[in-house]
């Protein structure tokens, strides 16, 4: 199998990986009574990503591998992972709220308001040039933008209330 192919098995394992993690934490979270805030967009997020992992993998073979940028790639993966244990057993793919529960203000939400989101622009724009496919980058980096924009601000809305204004995405 070629670095490439060897690459995107690795990340689709661990987006595999984080599905299961994110369904036993979202049971957990409504066991406890927290509510799901846009569920109508959360789809249309899957698709979203879905489609970038389908077309990396038809379009990533033959191609050379960027190191310096693969680099970056895996530094985006601590920060997910500094997030993602960060919020532990709040961490979800989907807006879940658990009323009353204060926000979580460690780890990267000292600096940034939506830290994971800035990871996932990240990843959706670099692990494409990593592999010389300029336009995927541009394409899904549109897309996310379109739905981080309906999605942080479901999100801001649902946390920080009439302060959602203020919120700026990150």
């Amino acid at each position: 199998m070629s670095l490439p192919y060897v690459i995107m098995a690795l990340v689709t394992l661990q987006r595999l990986a984080e599905l299961v993690i994110a369904s036993r934490n979202t049971r957990h979270l409504r066991a406890l009574g927290a509510i799901e805030i846009g569920a109508s967009h959360y789809p249309v997020m899957v698709a979203l990503h879905a489609s970038w992992l389908v077309v990396l993998w038809l379009t990533v073979g033959g191609q050379p591998v960027n190191v310096p940028l693969l680099g970056i790639f895996v530094v985006l993966q601590a920060l997910r992972v500094w997030v993602l244990a960060t919020l532990g057993k709040r961490w979800t793919t989907r807006v879940i709220v658990l009323p009353g529960a204060p926000l979580v203000t460690g780890g990267p939400f000292r600096f940034l308001r939506h830290p994971n989101y800035c990871v996932v622009i990240g990843e959706i724009a670099v692990l494409p040039l990593v592999f010389g496919l300029v336009w995927v980058a541009i394409v899904f980096s549109l897309l996310n933008a379109a739905m981080l924009f309906v999605r942080i601000r479901s999100e801001s809305n649902a946390l920080y209330g009439d302060k959602a204004g203020e919120a700026v995405a990150g």
